[in-house]
């Protein structure tokens, strides 16, 4: 597989080249066979950045890209098989790469992930860390944290549980990266006890031990959403009558299961109910994040779509602000797919201040430059696999 070489990561001395940089950026980024590109290599001085181009010139493919320096399957959750070009390709032993240079303070990283083909003819994604083969993309969240709203995600709370569940560990994730090996823990466990009470053998000491997995890898993904949950309600609270953004207050549905041994219970009498239904229907895999807009007193899937957005961009900047004020944490990444389509300008301004005072690196997408007017930000047309900065 080729993948960028990685050295140690680099202490810059000079805290001037510093100064106009967010604490957390990509200040480059490589794509091979990835979706639209067969080659592409953007450049950045760290700061907010701009893609404009038309439907389909290839913007979100490069904050899908970014999405995949963090852990899990990226902002669109799509098999990695579906990252690979469809179109001629770069024979260089990779499906596809992707590669990048993070600076995290005042520390660089590269970090490149991509899909190979095994000697057995099985696909296999790599992770590398400054030149070191990492166990997974798990390890990347002690590096990096990222958040991304994208039109999908709109209608995020009147859809499926799973789309806010999805969205709840990716907030969850930022605060705590071994959320990321939980959830693994947990899901691949979950599975094979779903194979066994399907297909057996049924056999109990084996049952036993896949709901000890889920039980302890489950409690933690539980008591982690749940933290996360009062601490994002404490941000929302306290900024419920500043800003153009309306608050939000966070709760969660589904069983609560304070301990192991009470969702080990459960799992083990559940065994008859989960085969017969052909899945598991105890756990925090079940578990929904309902939003309410406080100060019209709504559940958030009874509001309009405009107010749901806004409700969305609260909680993130709720997030982000959290992040930026925790000893050793750092504003994150904002990847932001067609955000400033269906704000009004008052909401787009208060936005780029928010991003501005954060000092994060967000990447906005869209069609029109004027809605990016007064963003501050580093700014490239996209066409044709090809990037052009502007003025």
């Amino acid at each position: 597989m080729t993948l960028p070489e990685i050295g140690a990561p680099q202490t810059r001395g000079a805290a001037q080249a510093l100064e106009s940089r967010p604490s957390l950026a990509v200040t480059r980024l490589q794509l091979t066979n990835f979706r639209s590109y067969a080659v592409a290599e953007l450049n950045t001085v760290g700061s907010p950045v701009v893609l404009a181009g038309t439907n389909g010139a290839g913007k979100t493919n490069i904050l899908d890209a970014i999405s995949l320096l963090s852990p899990g399957r990226g902002l669109r959750g799509a098999k990695l098989g579906d990252h690979i070009r469809k179109g001629p390709v770069v024979q260089d032993g990779a499906l596809w790469a992707v590669a990048a240079s993070v600076t995290r303070g005042t520390t660089s990283y590269d970090i490149g992930t991509g899909l190979t083909v095994g000697p057995g003819g099985g696909e296999r994604r790599h992770v590398r860390l400054n030149g070191v083969e990492a166990k997974g993309s798990a390890d990347l969240g002690e590096i990096v944290q990222i958040l991304w709203l994208t039109p999908a995600m709109d209608r995020l709370f009147i859809e499926s549980a799973g789309g806010r569940r999805r969205f709840l560990d990716r907030l969850v994730l930022a605060f705590e990266p071994s959320h990321a090996r939980a959830a693994t823990r947990y899901e691949t466990a979950m599975r094979e006890r779903a194979r066994l009470l399907k297909c057996g053998p049924r056999d109990p000491s084996w049952l036993d031990g896949l709901e000890n997995e889920m039980a302890e890898a489950g409690v933690m993904l539980a008591q982690s959403r749940a933290a996360t949950v009062e601490r994002l309600n404490r941000a929302l609270a306290e900024r419920e009558a500043a800003g153009v953004f309306p608050a939000a207050h966070l709760t969660l549905d589904g069983d609560v299961f304070e301990s192991a041994d009470a969702l080990r219970d459960a799992l083990g009498k559940s065994r008859i109910r989960d085969a017969e239904a052909g899945r598991t229907l105890v756990g925090p895999h079940v578990t929904d994040l309902n939003a309410r807009h406080t100060a019209k007193r709504a559940d958030a899937r009874d509001c309009s779509t405009g107010e749901q957005k806004a409700l969305l961009i609260s909680i993130m900047l709720a997030e982000a602000r959290e992040l930026s004020r925790s000893a050793g944490h750092l504003a994150p990444l904002l990847l932001l797919d067609e955000i400033a389509a269906h704000l009004d300008f008052t909401r787009r301004t208060a936005l780029f201040e928010e991003i501005t005072a954060l000092n994060a690196q967000a990447w906005m997408t869209g069609t029109d430059l004027s809605l990016f007017d007064g963003a501050g930000a580093q700014i490239f047309l996209v066409e044709n696999g090809q990037f052009t900065a502007q003025g």
